[in-house]
């Protein structure tokens, strides 16, 4: 890890159960750092305009924060993301604890989870 990210995400897609590990460019970083930057720049890329918040083509992601992994001290948050079906818009929380570092260790800034609109999730079948 340098400058405090990865360079990686992790996307689940739980139609087809596939995993999918992507290299994130520096540029992206460069912009909108990691953390909370980060998922706001992967949610505007890829959940299309206009899409319903309980549906299919939402995304909700898990990002580790920005100074997660860097050695500052309280610093090991992550954030749950998505477009908020309260007002159709941004959505986060965020909390403290282990698991942001345990992204990180894992080699990753964020997992993403979404599922394809034309099929029906197996796990939930």
């Amino acid at each position: 890890m340098h400058f405090g990210y990865t360079g990686k995400i992790l996307t689940v897609d739980l139609s087809t159960r596939h995993i999918r590990e992507e290299t994130i460019p520096d540029r992206v970083y460069e912009q909108y750092l990691s953390g909370i930057g980060l998922a706001a720049y992967i949610l505007h890329d890829r959940i299309p305009a206009g899409a319903d918040p309980l549906g299919p083509e939402n995304i909700m992601g898990f990002v580790s924060g920005l100074l997660t992994g860097t050695g500052s001290l309280f610093a090991g948050r992550w954030m749950v993301v998505g477009k908020s079906p309260l007002t159709g818009g941004w959505g986060e929380a965020n909390c403290g604890g282990s698991f942001s570092p345990a992204i990180k260790r894992c080699g990753y800034d964020g997992i993403f989870f979404h599922r394809n609109k034309r099929e029906a999730c197996p796990i939930f079948m």
